[in-house]
């Protein structure tokens, strides 16, 4: 059975298929919000991702600055004959290792109940200063530590079979007369 032909009166009576402009206006509103809201979601996930990423990089520089403090404070030096761990070495703008950016500057001191004992300290109060430049501007950051008066093993070997080293003798500190 064949369809009769529409009329101008079915056109007024509202038969007419598909979308009125106030349909697709509010579907593309509710698009709109919804594709706003994504793009929030994604810029916020982004910064959060790079703060992630920048505190690892932060946390692993000052792990860095420690193992080179631990190997590079106090050098080897000879005693009576004996290699012992000397004097803590001044350490100025060095680079931290695997971080070319970052430089360090570290002051140790003696721990003050210490300093009246036999012999020389064996703990060091250690103030670390971090610096590096952001966007032209030098930044810092501190930080305090306490290490002991030690060369790693590891270390000591390093010196004497790769790099030949010889440790400087050193005269024994005289304990002050009561």
């Amino acid at each position: 059975m064949r369809r009769p032909p529409r009329t101008r009166s079915d056109d007024l009576r509202g038969d007419r298929r598909g979308f009125t402009l106030v349909e697709v206006v509010l579907a593309m509103m509710i698009l709109l919000i919804g594709m706003t809201t994504i793009i929030g979601l994604l810029s916020f996930g982004a910064a959060m991702s790079k703060t992630a990423t920048l505190r690892t990089h932060a946390a692993n520089s000052v792990e860095a600055v420690l193992l080179d403090l631990e190997e590079h404070l106090f050098p080897l030096v000879l005693v009576d004959g004996v290699e012992v761990a000397g004097e803590p070495s001044a350490i100025v703008d060095r680079a931290v290792p695997g971080y070319p950016a970052l430089t360090y500057t570290a002051v140790a001191t003696p721990d003050p109940d210490e300093l009246g004992g036999p012999g020389p300290p064996l703990e060091y109060r250690v103030d670390v200063e971090l610096s590096w430049s952001s966007q032209g501007a030098r930044q810092k950051k501190s930080f305090t530590t306490i290490l002991l008066r030690e060369v790693p093993f590891g270390e000591r070997l390093r010196q004497r079979f790769v790099e030949q080293l010889e440790p400087e003798p050193v005269e024994p500190q005289k304990e002050p007369s009561s």
